[in-house]
This record gives structure tokens, sequence and C-alpha cells, in this order.
């Protein structure tokens, strides 16, 4: 089997990285791939947006399967477009890949689904959203609708916090278009986390839980990035609220794709916040989180592509879904100035000073000449297993101190 990955960063080094090796797994292509994911794929010079790049390369390779692992070009329509040229190809289709391209047609799902949320507002008229922003006072929680790569939420603690974040997104356009429609919600208090869950037309399997950590700064401080680090299992994901939560979320949300005649088939992640009042989803992404996926496919054992074939075919409760029992950390490695301005190509050291059983899993990085650079934001997630989240982390940060390039920032409390 051939396979083709469309993305190029550490959530898609650790698909390409599970792949490898797997029966029936004859050759890899990522696109566009990334230094990390070259050891382990052949990198493709095509990007994720371009999707009639994509087809005419999948058609051309005699590709077997395509695997989309970012929101944007799923919410651009690609698997209904490679679907019109018989390609096959694992996500779900436009209309599913709204749940994460409209903040407001996510929270309208949920509302009528009867799924457990924060109570919102959607505006697109900037003085009307001032006028009303006091209604669920503060802090309050105001949200781009569209895609913003994982910043378009700003938890505001006054009116004046407020009023700025409305004009930066709706006025000065600080999200593109994304802000043009925002989405006002109460704030929750309670524990953030998160679980992903595999699915196709009849069946909602839920994988392996994972706390991811949003904040830049230790003890959740600083503003919301992509995410900072995660560890698995999460170490409130009991058996009880397991089971709560697949009554409330998961079983509700697959009622409700049948019910609305969303055809969903692929990955579908949920984040939660565990408040005093019961279990509230945050959002849901129509594809595997990251660095989620970094931390849940180190323990995952079945084959992946043996699920996803079956997820395509309706079948998924005929596959037996293993996973280790030793618990994994992964810990992002930032470039300085993330999640704001920060600058490219500073060289990265140490990677061959590292244990054997360590993972880096590369989110930004590209080759200079003959050195590795920093090529975005977060750049690696160095992962280990254990025994215990703790010891798994240990040895990350045992490891970490080897790694080292300009401005490189990590927290140091991820699992700990």
């Amino acid at each position: 089997m051939k396979i083709l990955v469309i993305g190029g960063g550490g959530r898609e080094h650790a698909i390409c990285w599970k792949l490898k090796g797997e029966i029936d797994v004859e050759k890899i292509y990522c696109a566009p791939g990334n230094a990390g994911i070259s050891d382990v794929a052949e990198c493709v010079n095509i990007s994720d947006s371009d999707i009639d790049g994509l087809i005419l390369f999948a058609k051309e390779k005699n590709v077997d399967l395509t695997i989309v692992g970012p929101e944007v070009p799923l919410v651009m329509g690609i698997v209904d477009k490679f679907e019109e040229e018989s390609l096959k190809i694992f996500g779900p289709n436009k209309e599913c890949a709204r749940l994460e391209g409209s903040k407001a047609f996510s929270k309208d799902f949920m509302i009528r689904h009867a799924i457990p949320t924060a109570k919102y507002k959607e505006y697109t008229d900037i003085e009307r959203a001032i006028d009303e922003i006091d209604d669920f006072g503060y802090p309050v929680v105001i949200k781009a609708d569209g895609l913003a790569a994982g910043k378009g939420v700003i938890i505001c603690e006054n009116r004046d916090t407020a009023i700025d974040s409305l004009k930066n997104m709706m006025q000065s356009k600080q999200f593109g278009s994304a802000g043009e429609r925002i989405v006002v919600e109460e704030f929750l208090v309670g524990i953030e986390t998160s679980i992903l869950a595999f699915v196709d037309n009849n069946n909602i399997i839920p994988m392996v839980s994972a706390k991811d950590h949003k904040k830049i700064f230790d003890n959740e401080k600083g503003p919301n990035t992509g995410g900072m680090g995660t560890f698995s299992p999460s170490e409130i994901y009991t058996d009880e609220l397991a089971e709560k939560i697949k009554f409330e979320v998961l079983e509700k949300t697959l009622h409700g794709f049948k019910e609305d005649g969303l055809n969903f088939r692929g990955i579908l992640f949920v984040g939660l916040m565990i408040t005093e009042t019961g279990e509230k989803v945050l959002e849901y992404n129509v594809r595997f989180g990251d660095p989620e996926t970094q931390s849940v496919l180190f323990r995952l054992e079945t084959d992946l592509n043996k699920i996803m074939n079956a997820i395509l075919e309706d079948r998924l409760d005929s596959v037996d879904i293993k996973y280790s029992d030793s618990q994994a950390v992964c810990v992002m490695l930032t470039s300085g100035g993330y999640p704001d301005k920060y600058e490219k190509g500073k060289e990265i050291t140490g990677l061959d000073k590292l244990d054997e059983d360590i993972v880096v899993f590369h989110s930004g990085t590209r080759f200079e000449a003959d050195k590795l650079v920093t090529n975005g934001g977060r750049v690696l997630g160095v992962t280990a297993k254990a025994t215990t989240v703790k010891e798994a982390a240990d040895k990350v940060y045992k490891n970490i101190k080897n790694i080292d390039f300009d401005g490189m920032h990590y927290r140091t409390d991820i699992g700990l």
C-alpha cells in the first residue's frame, strides 16, 4: 500500500512514524513534510492547500490511501474533491469539517443535540457585540468563528480588554476573515481535558485520553498557543468520567451526525472542560489534535492504516484497537517569541545526544545546506514512554538539556 500523508507538522510526523513498518505499508509520501519527517517518509514539495497538485500527485504515484493531517484542506473540501476523482482519502468531508471551520456552526450543533456546552451568542455586528458584551459577566471568552491556527480564543478579564479584543478581531482583522463572525461565551471554571475518537457512520470509539497544555508559560500562564505539550493518559479521565462522556457527549454527537445527515468518517477531537456542574464541550476539531497525537499514537499498538481502512468501509467495530500500558509525555520546544513574532533559521543541535528510547517529532524544521534549522513557532516535540507519566516526563526533561537552538523555550511542568 502506498500512502500519502498531507501536512508538515508534528502531528503528521507522528502519523508517518506510526505507519512506518506497519503491515501492508509499502511506501509513505508526505506533502510537504519537514526535516524530521524525511527520515520516515519521502517528502514532496506540494502545499497542503494545493488540492489540484495533491490530486495530480496521488494519481501519478498510484497512491492507495491519502490521509489528511491539518484542518485547512479539510475545511477547503479536499475530501470531496479527491472522492470526485475516485481517490481514496481519510478525513471528513467539507460539510462535516464545518464543525471545526465555524465555531457558530459547531455551537449550534451542540445546542440542537443537547450536548453540554457553554452558553453563547454569535455576532457579525461589532456595535451589537460591544453593547451586549457584559451579558455573561467577566471573565468572558471571545472566539473567532473561523480557523485561526489554534490562537483565535481570547479570555478577557474585564470590559476594556473585551472591547479591545472585539475590535482587534472584527475591525483590525487580527485573524483575517476568521474574525468576521465571532462567538462570545460564558467563561467556564474547571479542569480542561480532551479526547480523540475514531468515527465511522455507525460507531464512535474513543482513543486513550490525553491532557494538552495550551498556555505558553508554566502554571497555565500567558497567551494561548497551538499546544505546549501533552501527556497520556489524562490524570482526570477516570473510568467513571469516560462513561459519562460516552453517554453525554460521544453518543449524542454520533446521533447528531445521523440526524443531520452528516456523513462523518475520520477523527473527531473533543475539547472538554470538567466543571462542578458537569462536563462541557469547548470545541470540536475534525482531525488529530496537535500535540495530543504525539502522545496518543505513541501508545497505539494496532496498525493505524488498518483502523483507517475499516472506518472508510464503516466497519470500525470489527477492529480490536489496543494501546500500550505505558504512559507518554510530549514536551514542545518553541521559538523565542512564540506565539507572537519569532525568527526562523536558528540551528538546532544535540539531537544526536539523546537516549535511544526518546522520539523527537518535528513540528517546524527544515534543512539549510547541511544544517537542521527552525522553521516555525513550535519546533520539536520531545516524547517518551514509561510506567508512569512522571517517569516519562523526567526522561523527556533530562534529554531536553542536550538540545539547543537560539531562543529555545519550553514549559517545565508538563506531566509534573
